[in-house]
Parts: C-alpha cells; structure tokens; sequence
C-alpha cells in the first residue's frame, strides 16, 4: 500500500508553484507595457492565436498518391497522450487550419462562422474539444500568454474593490482609438508582415463607463485612470467559463437571446437606479464570457432564427448587442458544427441566403482509410483499456472493414470490387492499378465519406461483445462475435430504416466474412510453412535453378554430381501460386535475376524475405509440400496421433508467436480453418 509520503509527493510531483505564480501574475499598465514592447504577440487575436497554438505542436509533410499533405501533430492529441486524437482527415483539418490562417492575416475569413459539417460521428465536436482544450493549455505556456485587466475602485465604505473586466479585454483597448492605431504600428515593426497585430474595437459597457468616470474625475487625465488598472495574466479555462463558450439549442419555446449576450442584475438595480447602468448588467452570455478565445455552438442550425441573426452582426462586424446597450466589439472565434438533413434544410431556406453567405463550410466525412479507421477503435480497445479479455487478431480489422464499405460507392470501374477499392485507398497494391487510378477513384465519388456506419455504431458492438456471457466464458472476442453483434444490431438501428440499405449492409458483412475466412487461410497457411530453414533451402533451389535457366546452363545435381536440366516443375510450382502464367514465366524469372544484380551492386544480399511477391510463393509452395504431413484435416474428426498433434502444436505456438493469437483463439482458429479444409475449399489450393 502505498504511504502518505508518496501520495503527497505524487501531487507535488505535478503540481508547481511557479506555475501557479505565472498563472496567476498581475501588474501595473506599465509592466504590461514592458512585456509587450519584448513581445508583441501577447496582444494577438483570437483567430491568431488558435493558428499560433496549432503549429506551435509542430507538422509533419508527406506525399501520398502524388499529393502533398500536412499533418499537423495538434491533432494527434499530444496534450492528452491522444485522448481525442484525430485520424484519417488530412483534408478536412488542412482546409481548417487553412482557415485560421486566412483569417490569421487578416484576409477575410476572420468575418466568417466556420461551419463543420458532416455526418453523425464523423469527429466534429471531436475537432471542437481539442480545439478549446489546446487554447487552454496554451495560454498556460509563456508561448501562449495573454493578459486582460481589472478596476481598482473605491468602494461605498471607502475601501478599495477589484472589478474584472467582465470581456476579458486586451489591456491596449484602453489607449484612446485615435493614439492607439500609432501604438500598434510602433509594436508592429518588430514583427514580419504574416505575424502583425491588430488591436479593433472598443472597451464593453461596463469598462467603458468606468473609464469615462475616471476620466471625468481626473479631467482627462489618462495616465492617472491607469493608476487604477491592475493587469492579469489571461488563462483561458472552460469550466470556469473565461475565453471559451458553449451554447446547445433548447426546445424553441425556451431559447433565450440573453444567454448568448448577458441579462439584466435586477437585484442591482436598486443600488444603480436604472436597469441602463452596465453595473447592473450580467456581461455572462456565452459570446461575452468567450471574448478573446472561441465559441462553439452545438448543431448550430438548430438555432431559433433570432439566435442565428445575432451570429451574423458576431461574425461579420465583430459586434453583439447586449439588451439595453450599445453594440459591443468582441474578439472570438464562432465555429459551429451541423449533420447533412439540417445543412440541406438550411440550403432550401431562401430567408437564410443571409446566413450562408457569412459561413465557411468543411466538409469533417467519416475515415474511408482502413488503417486510420483500426486506429480510431484501438484508442478505446487496447490491452492497457481491456484487460482480463483477450481481443483476437483482426476482431477491430473486420469490424472497421464492414464500416468502411459502407461508406464507399460502389466503383464504376468494371471488374473492382468495393473491397478491392477499400485495399487500394489503404495503400496496397492490385495489378493494373496505379496511384493514378486511385486518384481518379477518388474524384469521380467526391462524396465518399458522407454517408454508411458511424464509429460510434462500431464502438458500441464492440463493447458489447466484450461484456457478453460468451466473452467472459471465453476470456475475449473473435471477429465472428463482433460481425453477430454487428448484423443483430441492424435491426434496431435508430438511423438505419432502410430494408435495401439493411439488405446491403448484410451482404457487405459476407464480403467481410469471406474475406476474413481468407486472412486466416493465409496465416494458418504461413504458420505451417514457418520453418525457416526449409524454406531458405526451397528458395535457394529455386534461384540456382532459375539462374540457371535464364543463363541457359545447366544444373549441378548434388547427389548424382551429373549437370541436369533446370527443374522446369520446381520453377512452375513456386510461380503459380502467384499466378504467373506460362506466358510470362520468362518475364518472372529475368525479373527476379535482374532484381538480385541490382541488390548486388548496391551490396546487398538477397534473402528469401526481401521480395514479397517471391517469399508469398515459397510459402504456399512449403504450405502445400506440409500439408497432408500434418493432416490438419484431422483436427476436426478429432482423430490425431501424438506425431501429428506435436506438428499442430508446433504451428500453434507459430500463430501465438508471430500472429498475436493465445492459447484459446489460436485453437480456435486450427479448428475452423481445419473446417474448411475438411469442407473441400477449392480456394485453400489458390
């Protein structure tokens, strides 16, 4: 057990003093001055803010299928060790932070609602709570520091009182417009054109009266109103609503404009005498409390239309207007996020053409990248999440393969196949198709992705399978257990009323079936001609041989010491198990000659391993040799003699070693590919 020592040290381990004095710091006007004339960047807005904090993690720059893409690491989550990372949408995040750069520099779009929108589950909120959890951590960096202000101000007992600015201001709002175009061009010198500052708008209602108070007290003093300015650092914080807003639409009849931009303090109006006075005003609307940082709103075209009318003047003129007051700057980024029935309702409303037109749309589609797909579900489903249960190979590939090929259109290319497509888009290769034929896979279906299974569908059939009386029996789930929960699940889908659609999914999930039965061909196939030292000896008769024969020479027989013939039915029966036809054979075997010349010259040696499509071979060829040796057929009649059942304890141990398989699921699997065997496949043979 552990003591009270090291519990109080853990804590201390993780939590700072310093940093909280950081956090925490305030000044005078004057030091904030002397951090700004050292950085200038502190006094940045929003929309530069967020782009700053996006690469302040770093990008990564890739060519796939002839195309350059961006990674950029923010969203692989490194705050929360991936948490919520994000993957599979290199599209959809390089158009967002294409965004925030746009508007970063002042180009337009920092006028504009950013609109995700996709369909249920794609990672949109996904895309807005990293968002609002990086601003978060970045603020708290000294890379990230922002400031606002509070009011030192004498109290009705004569005591001093400190009022926070209720909009978190940038600090500069207080110099005068007039000076402070020239105070920002001063700061501006020291930065490159991209990085530049911009300091818009006015104070709010209440720091604006109790700036004009103070002015009239000191007759006009400005140096003596700073007196009264207490400087704060600026931590941006969800929970505790400062710099980050959230705001969900209610029922109709109870959605309120007050929420968004703040409500009368009526039990203050007695003490100022009018419900006028900002004093006795509640500047805690979401767009308020979100000055300086983001706001988002939840299905935001589920808005009531009043609601959508105040984004509008939020967006375009940086203005909200607050009941009884003037209009008031802010400094925020709106993003909203909406699925495909509401977007198409908002684009046949002619009375929202207003709306459309201050809105920037990216389209966040579901993953349609197999290998991005597996990752989103091994985030929930891993050995550190799900232990005591054993998670059998492939469990998480076929469940994010059906989900997959429900997304995908059918390929208008003849004789391609959907699962043919899918291979393709997760990189393999399939002869006569070329990067170029992904491409143009690619555009001729620009609406893959916006429609099919969600993750969130996937996730939930897969924690039910864990949690069944067979799992916990069994001690895990295979494949075939999550493709029953998954079709079972069809039935009573809430998004799903489609018979037809019903009907093709069940066939996509025979698609999967099949294809998973040949997966476990092929490992089963490749644990039983796992002997690497047979198939080093297989390999190295098959080059001497195809040496031989592409030099015309003949071959050394190294029991009769007589020159024979190159073995024409060795050569013939390694090359069709990878259906080179007799035509082409000749072609094959320069290629592999030419391929060992050019490993050669570059001094490397040619091993069994380092052609693919060569190594495939030697295995089904030493597959096909073992056999009838281990006469797998047997296991299912349950007849088998020790030798026998030590062979098959061998390729056990291989599929436990190499595959990932336990004890249980690799018995499993020698059963059921046994079956087939027994079946009579004609496609063990292929």
């Amino acid at each position: 057990m552990p003591s009270k020592d090291a519990i109080y040290q853990a804590v201390s381990n993780q939590v700072d003093p310093q940093n909280f004095k950081n956090e925490y710091w305030e000044g005078s006007f004057d030091d904030y001055l002397d951090i700004l004339t050292k950085d200038p960047r502190v006094a940045r807005n929003a929309y530069q803010r967020i782009y700053d904090m996006i690469l302040h993690f770093g990008v990564e720059r890739y060519t796939k299928m002839r195309q350059e893409y961006v990674r950029y690491k923010f969203f692989s989550d490194p705050i929360d060790n991936g948490a919520d990372a994000i993957f599979g949408l290199e599209n959809s995040l390089m158009s967002l932070v294409d965004f925030f750069k746009s508007a970063a520099q002042g180009y337009g779009t920092e006028r504009r609602i950013l609109l995700l929108h996709g369909p249920v589950g794609s990672a949109k909120s996904t895309i807005c709570r990293l968002i609002k959890k990086g601003l978060e951590y970045y603020s708290r960096l000294d890379e990230g520091a922002m400031y606002t202000f509070a009011w030192r101000l004498e109290g009705p007992n004569g005591e001093m009182e400190m009022h926070d600015c209720p909009m978190h201001e940038e600090p500069l709002r207080l110099i005068p417009r007039r000076a402070r175009k020239d105070v920002v061009a001063m700061l501006n010198e020291a930065l490159p054109p991209e990085q530049r500052v911009s300091v818009e708008g006015d104070l709010d209602p209440f720091c604006r009266k109790t700036y004009e108070d103070l002015l009239k007290k000191y007759d006009g003093d400005w140096k003596k109103v700073l007196d009264h300015i207490v400087v704060k650092r600026f931590v941006v914080s969800e929970k505790d609503r400062r710099g980050i807003g959230t705001f969900q639409p209610k029922d109709e009849k109870n959605q309120d404009s007050t929420e968004l931009t703040g409500d009368i303090n009526f039990r203050k109006i007695a003490e100022y005498g009018s419900d006028s006075d900002p004093r006795a005003f509640n500047f805690d609307g979401e767009l308020n409390i979100a000055n300086r940082g983001i706001i988002e709103f939840i299905e935001v075209l589920k808005l009531d239309v009043a609601f959508l009318y105040d984004l509008l003047g939020a967006s375009q003129e940086h203005l909200i207007k607050p009941k009884k007051f003037a209009q008031t700057h802010i400094d925020e980024v709106i993003i909203g996020h909406t699925n495909e029935p509401e977007y198409r309702k908002l684009q046949n409303n002619e009375l929202m053409e207003a709306f459309r037109d201050r809105t920037i749309k990216i389209d966040v589609p579901y993953n349609v990248v197999l290998d991005d797909e597996i990752r989103i579900y091994e985030k929930d489903f891993n050995k550190e999440r799900v232990r005591g249960l054993h998670i059998a190979p492939h469990t998480i590939e076929t469940a994010a393969m059906w989900a997959l090929l429900t997304r995908l259109e059918e390929p208008k290319k003849a004789g391609l196949t959907r699962l043919q497509k899918l291979k393709l888009y997760n990189g393999k290769s399939i002869p006569g198709y070329t990067e170029d034929s992904v491409k143009e896979l690619l555009g001729e279906a620009p609406r893959e992705g916006m429609q099919g299974i969600s993750p969130r569908y996937i996730q939930d059939k897969i924690s039910n399978a864990l949690v069944s009386d067979q799992a916990i029996r069994e001690k895990g789930i295979n494949p075939f257990m999550v493709m029953n929960e998954l079709e079972a699940g069809m039935s009573h889908h809430s998004l799903l009323s489609d018979e037809e659609l019903k009907k093709e999914y069940r066939d996509l999930l025979g698609v999967v079936r099949e294809e998973y039965e040949d997966i476990l061909k092929s490992e089963v196939q490749r644990a039983i001609s796992a002997d690497e030292d047979s198939i080093k000896r297989l390999c190295a008769n098959y080059i001497e041989n195809v040496r031989a024969y592409t030099q015309r020479e003949k071959v050394r027989n190294k029991y009769t010491g007589r020159d024979e013939e190159p073995d024409e039915r060795l050569m013939r029966s390694i090359e069709e198990k990878i259906d080179i036809p007799e035509s082409r054979k000749d072609d094959f075997r320069q290629e592999i000659m030419n391929y060992i010349g050019a490993l050669s010259l570059d001094n490397k040696k040619f091993e069994y391993n380092t052609n693919a499509r060569l190594q495939k071979a030697l295995e089904l060829k030493l597959f096909e040799d073992q056999r009838d040796t281990i006469k797998l057929k047997n296991v299912v009649s349950g007849v088998v003699d020790d030798e026998t059942q030590a062979k098959i304890d061998v390729v056990k141990q291989r599929l436990i070693k190499y595959f990932g398989y336990n004890e249980q699921s690799a018995t499993d699997v020698l059963n059921y590919v046994a079956s087939i065997f027994a079946r009579g496949d004609a496609k063990t043979e292929e």
